[in-house]
This record gives C-alpha cells, structure tokens and sequence, in this order.
C-alpha cells in the first residue's frame, strides 16, 4: 500500500521524519545543503526547523523568514510555487537583498510544502555554481516528491492534536561523508599529511579546526592544542579580518575552491588555499614572499586586519542594514531586527520601546513573559531606569553582570532571569525615539569590538524605527479616512439578509477606492451600489467618498439616471481617475430588479434552485469620462431564494489568470455553497479568491439575499469598525 493511503505512524510526528527526508532529497538531487522551514503558530512567518550542509553561523539570520519577505523560501510559500535561482546574476536581480549579504556564486530552489490547500512550511535546497542554470525535470519531480511527503507527515500531525513546530534552534544534520575511515586509516592520514612540506588543516561545516599537522601549526606561529576545536579567525588575532571569514563563507557557499593572502605579525605572509565538500573545508597553507607573489582571486571585500570578530560582525551588521530597508510598519522593524539580532549575538531576549508623550512604551518583547513587560511598559522619562537613561543621555550601558547592574542602579531587581544586559539609545538626526535592550542568560564581557558593533546596530534600528513610525501613523490615518468613508453598519431591510467584506491591497497604504452601499429607500424598496475608483492612495479614497454620497444623493431615480447624474458630477470635478460602478433598485414587493453599470464586473445571480448565472449587462463608459454618456438599464427577476453577488475586480482579477475564468470559479464557488448565512457565505468567496492566487488590488464583495418570507431577519454587516477575526490580524474582515 503506497504512503499516502497509509500515512506516516503517531512516532514519526518529530523532526526526524523531516531530516530524514531532506538528507534523501540531497543524496537524490545532489544538492549539497538544504533547509526545512514550517509555517509559525501565527501563520506569519516562517521557522528553520532542520539545517544540514551549511553552518548554523551562516544561516542564523534566516532562522525566521517573515511570510512578506521577499525571499526565495518565502515567495514560494506564499505563492505556492517552486522557485529557482540560476546564478548570482539572477539572485541580485530578483532578491538584492539577499545577494548582497551572501555575494557568492551558488544556485538554489525553494518549494512550498503542502497537503490540500493548506501550506506547512517550505523546503530550500543549494547546489554548487558548476549546476547548470537550470532545474532538471528529474530533480523537480524528487523536490515535489519530498513536499508532498513532508506535507502529509505536517498535516496528519496537526490532525493529531500533536502539530509539529520549529524549536528555538533547528535540528542540525550530521554532514554527509564518501567515506568513514577505519582506524588504521585514521592513523595512516595523519601520517600522509605531517610528510608533506606544506601546512594543512581540516575545518568542520561550522568553520572549527578539527585536524591540523605540525607544519600548519609552526607557519600559524602557535601550538595544535591552541587551534583544535576552534575557529582560524578565533584562535588567531592577526587573522581575524573579513577578508578571512568572507573566504570561508565564499567555499562554503559556492563548493569551488578558493584563496587569500594574509599576514602573520611581523611580516610573514601565508596563503591559503581553501577545498570545500560536504564533510567540511580543507586548508593548504604555503608560504609567500608578499601578498602578490601567489596571487589569490579577486577578493570581494578586501580590508586590513582589525579586530577580533569584526568579520562575523559586519556580516551581521549588513544583513540587519539590507532586511531593514524592507520594513514598512514598526512591528515589522520588531520582527526583523528580533529574528536578526537575537541569533547574532547571542541574546536570549530583546525589549524594543520607543518614546511617546513623556513616556517610555514596549513596542516589540521578545522571549519575555507578556506579564513581566507589563510591568515596565509606559515608564516615566523622569524615572530613574537604565532604558530611560541611555535614551535621555544617548550614552549605550553595558552590565556583564547583575552585580553590575546593581552598582549602576541600586533599586534595581531582578525580575527577568537573566545575567547580562546591553542597553542601547536609538538616535536619529541627533533626536531620541526610543531605546533597546538585549539580555543574556549567562555573564557576558562585551568586548570593545562588540560594544561599537551594537552601538552601530542602534543606529540603523533607530533610523528604521523613525520611518516606521511615520509611516503607520500615515497609514491609520488613511485607514480612519477610508473606514469613515464606507459604512459602518448596513441597514436592516425587511425581507433581505445583506452581507459586505473588504479587504485593502497589500501595497501602497493599504487604501483605495472600492466602496458599496445598501440603500433603504422604503418599505419594499432598497438600492445598492459597488463601485471601484482608480488608484490605491489618500486621492481614490477621497473621490470614493465623493461618489458614494453622488449615489445617495440621487438614490431613488431610476439606475441609468443615478449612473448619468454621477457621470456628470465626476466629469465637473475632472478629478483624472476613472470609476466603475453598479447600481440596482430592489423591488421586493414586486420581487424584481433593475440594474444599471458603468463598466463594472458583471453581478453574479443565485436562483432559489441554486442555478447561478453571469448578468452580462449592456455595457456603460467609466464615470468620469464623458458628461453626456448614456447607461442602460436592465430588469431581472428576483424571486424570494435568489442571491445576487456583487464585486469590484480584485475578488477576480490574478496574475496569468484570465478574468472570465474566474468570473465562472466564483459562480461555481457560490452554487455550491448553499444554505449558508450571508456572512459565512462571503467569509467563504474572500477566502477561495485569496487561497486561489495572490491578489494585488483592493476587494469589496457584497452579498444580497431576497430571504423567503419564512425565515427569521439577520443583522446586516459590514467590515469597517467591527472587531476583527482571530485569524486576521489585520482586521480586513468583519466578524459577523
């Protein structure tokens, strides 16, 4: 029996299943380095959940991908597709980013793991810059193999009640080898190595020195007991340079093999020689007269020597310095500078709190207790606490100790549990918006290199945290305007249930024009109009506005004349944007309708029987074009049972799909859904769209239901002002 009939058994639910099945994707493929990454608690991000065949140095700052990012892993999840990067070339154009923090020649895929139409996680897989530039038809077909695997294992899990979730660190793979050695082999190496003239040493995949002969250790100018276990750049001083540790990461990326030259104090100059596998690095060491006489390839970030760390730190610091020019929201500065910072430096928790009206707010904990955060949260600038005095002084603190701390600041207590701490001003154009603090499990010395490091980090969080800030206060004020400007409840019609969603674009200020509106005009007559402005800005919400009290104003004449006396308005207006509309005039008493459109998408019908059709209406010219433009009108029927649905484009409109097409899977959507309240009804066609394709416009839906005269009144609803739903965090979509 195949393994989707049986499943995989209640014991495979744990990161095993997950590393087993990534070491086999490798061997299969030949990819050198792969990644597992499942889908948060949240649903907002996504977790490194197993690594193998690249240093946890090295991918640390992508142990958290934001489902927003641009990413490769991330876009696949997010628009469940398979991605490929050829080369470098293609990296730096779609993902700048990332190829500016990792400018080494590698090629890579991510894919979405999925089971149904729900997304666990994503798979990201690395093969030497020898690949050819593209993914063969035989590794797609492992790489969809696996997903589909993996998926199955994630969501019978789930089912389970035992969902499988990412720890605080990934599970690392053991490196995968040709060849074990026997002991007598062991012996036999080492005793091939120590005969050759030159120096040799071996690095593990996370750069540690694991064998080194003698002739290595004596051109190194130090003892093999001294360099066992421990980085070049550690245990050497005058070798800790980013050149050195950008070599490192270049052979360890890329699988060619690479050089540099550096110089042992006083003037001896080595040059290395790196051959990466999967297994780890090996290292000639020869002697050269100066740094030309063995000419290395062109470095990409030649630099004198400094001081110890300052590679891996200007790595970090680039990374944090790339992802924040992506962030648009100060909960999003939050998350990037969490997910980068924490893993960095080796913090166990961070509190972000920016100043606000004479007080000191938290806007981002993370790996602290929500209770504990409540306590410090709104402090006075007046009080006499380390947060508020570096923000007041400008001047970073740096406590190894509790000890430390308490010197500093006798009142303190210490409620966090921890045993270190940095706190740090964020500063920007000489003003202070907040300040940061990272805390330690254990004592910490912050060294001078890693004091002017953070101190660095500060100032590009703060510069990031002021756009941030800025750009939500614009973004709730555009907010508030458009909520203002739709309406706030639908009004209860006798014999309609009526139901509304809208859902902003994911891009610009997250506003636009698309607006609806049910008019109770008597006792048995009602109207209802959607409409669609042009533009995603403060301007389309405006003119929406505009238009929907056009549509009040002359509610009640007949629809092409609604249609005509907005036409002229608008034109008078010449506000350059163009708007579609769809007006109708509901007859209850006479159980018909009569509808008018100015090139708005085609309203869809629900007869009682459950039989839906598309109302290609006669064609009406966009408002706001010509002031003498005509709207014909058209009469249906509309008996008790029937449910008309209507639409602005985004709820249709997808890159590479065609409309009419979509047009007929919402009609579809809709008869098949029958006996459902309005309300779970649209919550029901908002998600099919969303689910279907990735949607770049706004989305306004709104649903009319002739109810039979048998049936009960329901609340009319209607997003804007309502409590959002738990699983939408963003509040787009009204509860009902």
């Amino acid at each position: 029996m195949s393994d989707t009939a049986t499943g995989p058994s209640s014991a495979d639910f744990g990161p095993e299943p997950l590393a087993s099945a990534l070491s086999r994707l490798a061997r299969e493929t030949g990819a050198y380095a792969g990644a597992v990454y499942l889908l948060s608690p949240d649903g907002q991000a996504l977790q490194l959940a197993v690594l193998g065949g690249i240093s946890w140095r090295i991918a640390s700052p992508w142990a958290r991908v934001t489902l927003s990012a641009a990413t490769p892993v991330s876009d696949a999840v997010r628009e469940r597709r398979l991605v490929w990067i050829g080369g470098q070339e293609e990296l730096a154009r779609r993902y700048a980013q990332l190829a500016l923090v990792l400018p080494h020649p590698f090629t890579l895929a991510a894919a979405p793991i999925t089971s149904g139409p729900s997304a666990w996680g994503g798979l990201v897989l690395h093969w030497p810059s020898t690949h050819p530039h593209t993914l063969g038809a035989r590794e797609r077909a492992a790489i969809a193999d696996i997903c589909d695997r993996l998926g199955l294992i994630l969501r019978q899990a789930a089912d389970s009640g035992r969902p499988l979730l990412a720890g605080p660190r990934p599970r690392i793979m053991p490196a995968l080898r040709t060849r074990v050695a026997g002991p007598d082999e062991a012996q036999a190496a080492v005793d091939f190595a120590e005969r050759l003239p030159d120096g040799c040493c071996a690095l593990d995949p996370d750069g540690r020195i694991t064998f080194v002969t003698t002739a290595a250790a004596d051109l190194l100018g130090t003892g093999i007991p001294d360099l066992l276990g421990a980085r070049p750049w550690e245990a050497l001083p005058w070798l800790a340079d980013p050149v050195a540790e950008d070599r490192y990461r270049a052979a360890a990326l890329s699988r060619r093999p690479t050089s540099f030259t550096a110089r042992r104090p006083p003037d001896h100059w080595l040059s290395f020689h790196l051959y990466p596998d999967a297994s780890g690095i090996s290292v000639r060491i020869v002697p050269s007269a100066s740094p030309h006489a063995w000419p290395p390839p062109r470095l990409v970030h030649p630099a004198p020597a400094v001081e110890p760390g300052r590679g891996t730190a200007l790595f970090h610091l680039m990374h944090l310095a790339t992802t924040l020019t992506e962030a648009v929201g100060a909960q999003d500065v939050v998350e990037r500078v969490a997910d980068q910072v924490l893993p960095a430096f080796g913090a166990q928790a961070l509190a972000l709190m920016a100043a606000e009206e004479g007080r000191l707010r938290i806007i981002g904990p993370r790996g602290y207790p929500a209770g504990l955060m409540d306590r410090f949260d709104h402090a006075p600038l007046t009080s006499d606490t380390p947060a508020v005095h570096v923000l007041t002084t400008g001047t970073p603190s740096f406590f190894a100790t509790f000890a430390d701390l308490k010197r500093s600041y006798p009142p303190a207590v210490l409620q966090d549990g921890m045993a270190a701490w940095a706190f740090l001003p964020l500063i920007t154009s000489g003003r202070p918006v907040g300040s940061l603090v990272l805390a330690y499990d254990r004592p910490r010395p912050f060294p001078r290199e890693e004091r002017s490091v953070l101190t660095s980090i500060a100032g590009l969080i703060a510069q990031a945290l002021d756009r941030a800030r800025l750009y939500d206060a614009k973004h709730q004020l555009a907010r508030n305007l458009q909520a203002g400007l739709l309406p706030g409840t639908l009004p209860r019609i006798p014999g309609l249930d009526v139901a509304a969603r809208y859902l902003p674009a994911r891009r610009g200020m997250g506003i636009g024009g698309d607006f609806y509106d049910v008019i109770h005009l008597g006792e048995a007559t009602a109207a209802a109009a959607i409409g669609d402005v042009q533009g995603h800005n403060v301007r389309a919400a405006t003119l929406m506005g505009q238009v929907r009290t056009a549509v009040h104003a002359t509610a009640g004449a007949p629809p092409g004349e609604v249609l005509a006396r907005t036409n002229r308005l608008l034109t008078d207006l010449d506000p350059g944007l163009f708007t579609s509309c769809l007006y109708i005039d509901l007859d209850l008493a006479r159980h018909r309708a009569c509808l008018a459109t100015a090139g708005h998408p085609p309203p869809i019908l629900r007869h009682p029987d459950g039989r839906t059709e598309m109302l290609r209406l006669p064609p009406g010219l966009l408002l706001g074009i010509d002031p003498a433009a005509d709207y014909p009108t058209t009469h249906i029927p509309l008996p008790p049972g029937t449910v008309l649905a209507l639409y602005t484009d985004g709820l249709v409109e997808a890159p590479g799909t065609d409309i009419e097409d979509a047009i007929a899977a919402l009609a579809d959507q809709l008869a098949h859904t029958p006996g459902r309240t309005m309300d779970a009804l649209a919550d029901r066609l908002v998600s099919h769209a969303q689910r279907s394709a990735p949607r770049n416009d706004d989305i306004a839906l709104l649903l009319i239901h002739h109810r039979p005269a048998a049936h009960r009144p329901a609340r009319a609803t209607a997003p804007p002002g309502g409590p959002p739903r738990k699983n939408d965090p963003d509040g787009d979509v009204e509860n009902p």
